[in-house]
């Protein structure tokens, strides 16, 4: 049974011009809380509000922390709609496998999110290019000392409405390729969308915005193939063909990278998820073949790629403007979203 308890004393809704992204947090949040030998329980939406963990809770010793990104969209004709929960609840549940946590019933799991949006469904924007920003997250709560799974787990999600993920808008921007950290390695982590992960790419992002640059391209271990952007998987357009890096276990499976590859073989052009190495990308845009690079992901959708660059070269892409197929990419996922164009893949969720 799910409890609710409004907030009495509701916040100020910022205007859309100032969202920018994760600033702002609305009325009310979703928790449930599983304990070894009950299973989940205590479901329920409350006023926003700080957590209460105990100081040994094993999140904050051995990073038991996942999380998921997802999207309430109001449409033109004033239907509010989540664009693919079960997407993000299978992918949560992957990750809480891999890091030995226990993942709530997909049930639960949407239950929860519909409900906590229904009730903050006012803070979902009505402009175009602004949404509601749901944060589910799972950290093991236990509180004991010792490197082995917790026994309890806390499943929580918050709201934050959002604009434009970069400061560049929806314009290209620059990529920084690294070559001296990686993000993941074969066997580890980059496949689920653990918070280690995160912590993991903060450096060498924080150098490339030193640089002057929006995100990091990274690399495999050897600084040899191409893995993901920091917040996006990432695509190249070639003269035949468009090519993504295949799901190897260290590079996340995202909900619209999924999204791009259904509408590519809906719009017939020929895609492959494969290796990809950077000389190969540095030969193609030598030789004229590379015609654009976008990057695909919740936050920020179709993201072009307008420049390339390392110690050793300096790409600038389609000179560095948006190019013909980001746009139709974009035109077309963000045409289902809010509602302009037919959901023929059944994407979208009403609540």
């Amino acid at each position: 049974m799910l409890k609710i308890e409004k907030n009495n004393q509701p916040k100020v809704k910022p205007p859309v011009k100032e969202l920018g992204f994760g600033k702002y947090f609305s009325d009310h949040m979703f928790q449930a809380t599983f304990t070894l030998g009950e299973g989940w329980h205590s479901a329920k939406i409350t006023p926003y509000q700080a957590l209460q963990i105990e100081p040994g809770a094993s999140a904050l010793h051995y990073g038991q922390a996942l999380f998921e990104g997802m999207k309430a969209f109001r449409q033109t004709n004033g239907d509010c709609v989540l664009f693919r929960p079960e997407f993000n609840c299978r992918r949560l549940a992957d990750g809480a496998e891999r890091l030995c946590m226990v993942a709530p019933p997909q049930e639960l799991m949407l239950e929860g999110i519909r409900e906590l949006v229904k009730i903050d469904r006012d803070w979902i924007p009505s402009s175009r290019g602004a949404s509601l920003y749901l944060r589910p997250t799972l950290i093991g709560t236990e509180s004991f000392l010792g490197v082995r799974p917790a026994e309890e787990y806390l499943f929580f999600v918050i709201c934050s409405p959002v604009a434009s993920y970069y400061a560049e808008g929806t314009a290209p921007i620059k990529i920084w390729v690294e070559e001296t950290y990686i993000r993941a390695a074969p066997g580890g982590l980059g496949a689920t969308k653990a918070g280690a992960n995160y912590a993991a790419s903060l450096k060498a992002a924080y150098q490339a915005k030193q640089r002057g640059y929006a995100q990091v391209l990274w690399q495999d271990v050897g600084h040899e193939y191409v893995e993901e952007v920091g917040t996006m998987n990432v695509f190249f357009v070639f003269e035949n063909e468009v090519v993504t890096p295949k799901l190897d276990g260290s590079i996340l499976p995202g909900g619209v990278r999924d999204s791009v590859l259904t509408l590519l073989k809906k719009f017939n052009i020929p895609v492959n998820e494969r290796k990809l190495s950077m000389k190969e990308v540095c030969s193609a845009y030598e030789t004229g073949k590379l015609k654009e690079v976008f990057g695909t992901g919740t936050a920020a959708v179709i993201s072009p790629v307008g420049e390339l660059s390392s110690p050793h070269y300096k790409m600038v892409i389609n000179e560095g403007k948006t190019g013909p197929l980001a746009q139709r990419l974009y035109d077309a996922i963000t045409g289902i979203q809010y509602g302009d164009q037919p959901d023929t893949f059944g994407w979208n969720h009403k609540f």
